[in-house]
């Protein structure tokens, strides 16, 4: 089976969210020793590095020890899983994208889940009193690859209302 070049770019995305996740979390708990620091005043109050074991999901949601960090891992996985299918059939660059960042949120925060028990975060913008919650690149990549799979939905729908506009007439 050939893999078409667009699921390529999603597998692609996806690749360097899980490096970039990977590697600021390791840089948060070794270079930073942020685990035994606890803060690290960036720019007070807008932003500060605060360790944060989250055993929910994005921003703390439907946070659960024990079992839940096995429910939660396999669900990230499966989620990917079913990301990387739909890539094959992707044929618009923006759902591609959307897809490619959602798949590497979910397993960036997956290998945390089943390596530490836990996913680190760590971006804390609550000074602000806008966003409380704490988050880390994961975190971020899925919620802008939602916003473009919304994005994306909307543009098609449009086009696809456009189109159909101009075919009656």
């Amino acid at each position: 089976m050939k893999i078409p070049r667009l699921a390529l770019a999603a597998y692609g995305f996806a690749l360097v969210v899980i490096v970039l996740d990977q590697l600021t979390k390791a840089w948060m708990l070794d270079g930073l020793s942020l685990r035994e620091v606890g803060r690290v005043l960036i720019a007070p109050p807008i932003l500060n590095f605060t360790y944060v074991e989250n055993t929910g999901v994005s921003f703390g949601l439907f946070g659960g020890g024990g079992s839940m960090r096995w429910v939660l891992s396999v669900f990230s996985l499966v989620v990917a899983g079913a990301l990387a299918w739909w890539a094959l059939k992707a044929e618009r660059r923006l759902l591609v994208a959307a897809i490619g960042l959602v798949i590497g949120g979910a397993i960036g925060n997956a290998i945390d889940r089943i390596q530490y028990g836990y996913v680190v975060d760590f971006i804390d913008f609550s000074g602000t009193g806008v966003f409380p919650w704490v988050f880390n690149v994961a975190d971020s990549a899925i919620t802008i690859g939602v916003i473009l799979l919304i994005l994306d939905s909307l543009v098609s729908e449009r086009k696809a209302g456009v189109g159909a506009a101009h075919e009656k007439a």
